[in-house]
C-alpha cells in the first residue's frame, strides 16, 4: 500500500519544512505519490524568484524555511516543480487531484488541466466571506473513475457522484482525513488545535440534514434513464434496453411508483419449466429437474410456491437509518412495494403497522447485530393474493366465472331436456358443454383458494425467501439453504405474520429424491396449491453455456386455468399450448436477474442513485418486451 498526498503541504502549519521532508522522502523512496496544491505552487514560484504576495500562510512558511540550508531549499524547489497535476491509478478507476478533475480532462496534460487540478472552476464572483464562488463540478460528474480531491475545506468528507472531498480542515481545527482504497474506508484524526482561523467557518450550514449525495438525488435527470441503454453488469456483461421500452418504464415510474429513493431493486421474471411430455400436463417438476441436470447442476432446492403477490421489503432499524442511508425524511422505517415499484399498501397506517411488525421480528431475532447492519432488503411473497389483486379478481376472474357458470347451467339443462328426443348431435353437444361446465367450476374453485378477507395486519401472511442485501453485503454469495435457515429464525419471532416456506433439497441424480419431490408437488397442487419453484442450490450458478436460470416455476394443473383460461385442459387446447416457446422468456429472466443483482451491488457500494436506477429502470423496461405474459 502507498500513500498519495493531494497537496497543500505548506502554509499555516507549525512546521512546514518537516512536512516537506517527510513527503519528499516517501515520494523519492517509492512509498508515496504527491500532486501539487495551489499553496505548494505559490511557494515554488517564490523560491524561483517570482514576485508573489506573502499571504494566506506563505509568510509563515518562508519564515520557517530560513533555518534550512540552501541544498534543502533547492530540493524543495525541484520537488514542487516536478510534480504532475494529477494521478490516474488502477487502470483508470481512481483519480487523485488537488481540487478535483472532470472526466474529459483525466489523463491529459495542459495548462487548463493543471489549473483545474489546483483551483477547480470558479464563477468569477465572491461569496459573503470574500472567497471565490466555485462551480460544483462534482454535481455534474458522470465519470467512471473515482475522484479524490480537496482544496475546499468541508466539515465531513462526503461522497457525491463517485467523487469525495477529503479536505476536512485540519489546519482550521477540523480533522486530517485519508481514504483507504479500494476499501473506500475513511480514516480521520482530530486536529490538536486550531492553527489558523478560516475565512468561512468549517461548520457553515451545519444544520443541513441530508448528505450531498442525498440532496443531489432529490432531483433525478431524465437523460439517465431514457433512450437506448447499454447497461454493464457483473453477471451478464452488457444488457441492452431498447428506447421504446425505456419510455414505457418511465411512464410507469413517473405515474405510479413510490419515492424513487426506496427503489434499489426490482425482482426478475421467472421462466416456467419446459413443456411436459406427460399427457394432460403443461408443466411438471421432471422437466425442471432435467433442465438443471443438463446444465451441470448437481443439487437443487425445491420450494413451495405461495399464491400471493411478489413483495420487496426494505426495513430499517430506525428513522435515522432511513435518513442517513436512503436520504428520506418523515416516511417511517421502511417500505413494501410490488415487483413494478408501486406501493403495496394504499393505507399508510396499515403499512406502518405491517412494517413495524416486521421490524420487531428482526429485532427480536438479533438480526441487526448478527448482520452488522441497520437495514435489510427482503424478497418475499405477501398473501392473500386478493389483497393486491382485488380489481383483477372482480373485473376478470369473478366476472368470467359468474357469467360462464350462469350460462352453462342453462345450456346443460336445455341439452339434458333435449337429449331424450334423440336428435342427432345433441349427446355430443351435451358432453361438450357438460365438460365446459365442469372446467368453469374448477376455474372458480381455483381462484377462490387464494382469496380471504383482509381487515388488518393480522390477516396478512408474509413468506420471505431471500435476504437480498444488508449494509456492506449482497447475499447472492450464499446458497438457498442459508437463506431458508436465516429466514426461518426470523419467522419464529412472529408466527402469526410470517410463514416459513416449506422446501426440500435433493440431488438431481437421486431417483428417490426426485420421486419424493414429484409426489410432494402433486399433493400440493391437487389440494389447490399453486405449485413449486426449483432453484439451483447456489444462488448464482454458471454452466457450460453461461449463467443458469436462477429459478424455474412448475405450476399445477388447476392453477394454470386462471393463467390460460378455464378450458386450457381441453385436448385440442392442450395440444396447441404444448408448442409454446420459452427461449424469449428464458433470456428475459437472465437479463433481469443480472440487472437486479447489479442494482443491489451498486447500492451497497454507495454509488449514486442514478447508477442504481439505471438497473432498476432496466428491469422495468425489459418487462415491456413482447413475451407471452402467461409464461
Amino acid at each position: 500500500r502507498k500513500a498519495s498526498f493531494r497537496g497543500e503541504l505548506v502554509d499555516r502549519g507549525p512546521d512546514s519544512p518537516t512536512v516537506l521532508k517527510l513527503v519528499m522522502s516517501m515520494v523519492n523512496s517509492g512509498a508515496a505519490y504527491c500532486v501539487p496544491g495551489n499553496h505548494d505552487m505559490k511557494l515554488q514560484k517564490y523560491l524561483s524568484g517570482k514576485d508573489v504576495q506573502l499571504k494566506h500562510g506563505l509568510a509563515l512558511t518562508v519564515e520557517q524555511l530560513k533555518t534550512e540550508n540552501t541544498h534543502f531549499i533547492n530540493q524543495v524547489k525541484d520537488f514542487l516543480y516536478g510534480m504532475v497535476s494529477h494521478y490516474v491509478f488502477d487502470n483508470g478507476r481512481l483519480v487523485v487531484a488537488h481540487a478535483g478533475l472532470k472526466e474529459e480532462m483525466q489523463g491529459r496534460g495542459s495548462g487548463a488541466v493543471r489549473s483545474f487540478c489546483m483551483f477547480g472552476e470558479t464563477t468569477g464572483e465572491t461569496d459573503e466571506f470574500g472567497l471565490p464562488v466555485r462551480f460544483n463540478w462534482a454535481s455534474e460528474y458522470r465519470g467512471k473513475a473515482m475522484v479524490v480531491y480537496g482544496h475546499t475545506p468541508v466539515p465531513e468528507a462526503q461522497w457525491l457522484n463517485r467523487t469525495i472531498d477529503i479536505d476536512t480542515g485540519c489546519v482550521f481545527g477540523g480533522k486530517l482525513s485519508a481514504l483507504r482504497y479500494p476499501e473506500e474506508e475513511l480514516v480521520s484524526v482530530d486536529a490538536k488545535q486550531v492553527y489558523a482561523e478560516p475565512a468561512k467557518p468549517l461548520n457553515w450550514k451545519a444544520d443541513v440534514v441530508l448528505s450531498h449525495q442525498h440532496e443531489y438525488d432529490d432531483v433525478l435527470d431524465i437523460d439517465d434513464v431514457i433512450g437506448k441503454r447499454i447497461i454493464s453488469t457483473r453477471l451478464r456483461n452488457n444488457v441492452t434496453v431498447r428506447e421504446e421500452n425505456s419510455i414505457a418504464a418511465l411512464e410507469v415510474m413517473s405515474r405510479f411508483a413510490l419515492n424513487p429513493k426506496w427503489l434499489i431493486y426490482l425482482p426478475p421474471t421467472m421462466s416456467p419449466s419446459e413443456t411436459s411430455e406427460l399427457d394432460g400436463y403443461l408443466e411438471h417438476p421432471i422437466e425442471a429437474l432435467k433442465y438443471f441436470k443438463s446444465q451441470g447442476v448437481e443439487k437443487v432446492v425445491c420450494e413451495e410456491k405461495h399464491m400471493g403477490s411478489r413483495a420487496i421489503l426494505i426495513i430499517c432499524k430506525d428513522e435515522e437509518t432511513v435518513r442517513t442511508r436512503f436520504g428520506i425524511e418523515h416516511s417511517g422505517i421502511g417500505v413494501c412495494y410490488t415487483r413494478t415499484g408501486r406501493n403495496f399498501f394504499t393505507d399508510n397506517e396499515l403499512e406502518a403497522q405491517f412494517i413495524d411488525r416486521v421490524n420487531k421480528a428482526l429485532t427480536n431475532a438479533n438480526f441487526w447485530e448478527k448482520f452488522n447492519t441497520d437495514w435489510v432488503c427482503l424478497d418475499a411473497e405477501l398473501m392473500p393474493w386478493s389483497a393486491k389483486a382485488q380489481a383483477l379478481l372482480k373485473d376478470q376472474y369473478a366476472s368470467v366465472g359468474a357469467a360462464a357458470s350462469a350460462a352453462l347451467v342453462n345450456v346443460v339443462d336445455v341439452l339434458n331436456q333435449t337429449a331424450g328426443r334423440k336428435i342427432e348431435g345433441v349427446n355430443e353437444l351435451l358432453q361438450m358443454y357438460s365438460s365446459k361446465k365442469e372446467m368453469i367450476s374448477d376455474y372458480t374453485d381455483t381462484y377462490r383458494n387464494y382469496c380471504w378477507p383482509v381487515n388488518g395486519v393480522v390477516d396478512y401472511k408474509l413468506a420471505p425467501f431471500h435476504i437480498l442485501a444488508t449494509e456492506g453485503a449482497v447475499h447472492v454469495d450464499k446458497d438457498h439453504a442459508w437463506h431458508m435457515q436465516e429466514i426461518g429464525l426470523i419467522c419464529e419471532q412472529d408466527r402469526q405474520l410470517f410463514l416459513a416456506t416449506p422446501h426440500k433439497i435433493i440431488q438431481v441424480n437421486d431417483e428417490a429424491g426426485i420421486n419424493e419431490v414429484v409426489s410432494w408437488w402433486t399433493n400440493l397442487t391437487e389440494k389447490g396449491g399453486e405449485g413449486m419453484v426449483i432453484k439451483p442450490y447456489d444462488f448464482i450458478t454458471t454452466g457450460s453455456k453461461g449463467l443458469v436460470q436462477p429459478a424455474i416455476k412448475c405450476r399445477g394443473k388447476e392453477y394454470l386455468r386462471i393463467i390460460y383460461g378455464p378450458e386450457y385442459s381441453a385436448p385440442e387446447n392442450m395440444a396447441r399450448l404444448k408448442n409454446r416457446g420459452l427461449s424469449g422468456k428464458r433470456s428475459l429472466a437472465l437479463r433481469e436477474f443480472a440487472l437486479g443483482v447489479e442494482s443491489l451491488e451498486r447500492f451497497v457500494k454507495k454509488e449514486p442513485l442514478r447508477k442504481v436506477h439505471e438497473c432498476v429502470f432496466g428491469v422495468l423496461a425489459l418487462e415491456s418486451e413482447e413475451i407471452d405474459p402467461r409464461l
